[in-house]
């Protein structure tokens, strides 16, 4: 079963890249479910901001896919594109011609997830099964999902619906929070113990 990062674990994860272009790349992974290598090969030409869009060019398989292109994520590439000005890939290396390597980007994961306090044995692998099991949490289509991770099998995708289940028994619902002035019979008098409340069929 992958491993899970909830929302605000991600948040606190981005929080703790200070690089700007580090930043932007992991949370292209997540935003759109991209894989390390897709991340890293993007090109610029492959952000349509019109269309709210990001072309995945050549993925797994040799296949071509389109995923959203998250508000946020648009404008933090806004912020990052004056600084480092990318002519054709997106994310490029040192020498600009080449993709940023791939362990520069792991090791700028670690170091920001040792200091958000992320105990979980996570990789930047990680966001894109966050991102999957996070949408299939809030009740989107499989099929979609499976059309958005670019896999060729629904069998594939199928996994994130037990991962989903468990991230389901872990999030408490915000109602839970809000014990007061709600905790109170119809009558208007509160709950106690020797009350008895009646059951629902």
């Amino acid at each position: 079963m992958p491993q899970v990062m909830s929302a605000e674990e991600i948040d606190r994860l981005l929080n703790a890249v200070p690089n700007l272009k580090h930043r932007a790349m992991l949370m292209a992974a997540y935003a759109g479910g991209l894989r390390l290598s897709e991340v890293l090969n993007l090109k610029v030409s492959d952000i349509d901001s019109r269309e709210m869009v990001i072309r995945i060019d050549q993925g797994k398989g040799k296949k071509d896919r389109y995923v959203m292109l998250s508000e946020r994520l648009l404008e933090t590439l806004r912020a990052y594109w004056p600084i480092s000005r990318p002519r054709n890939l997106l994310f490029p290396g040192e020498d600009g011609t080449k993709p940023l390597h791939p362990t520069a980007l792991q090791k700028a994961f670690h170091t920001a997830r040792r200091v958000a306090k992320i105990d979980k044995p996570v990789s930047v692998h990680t966001l894109r099964h966050s991102f999957a099991t996070h949408l299939m949490a809030d009740g989107v289509d499989l099929r979609r999902i499976q059309r958005l991770l670019g896999h060729s099998s629904l069998a594939t995708t199928e996994i994130y619906t037990h991962v989903a289940g468990d991230y389901l028994k872990q999030t408490k619902s915000p109602l839970d929070r809000a014990r007061s002035p709600l905790d109170k019979t119809p009558g208007g008098k509160r709950a106690t113990r020797k009350q008895k409340v009646p059951r629902q069929r």
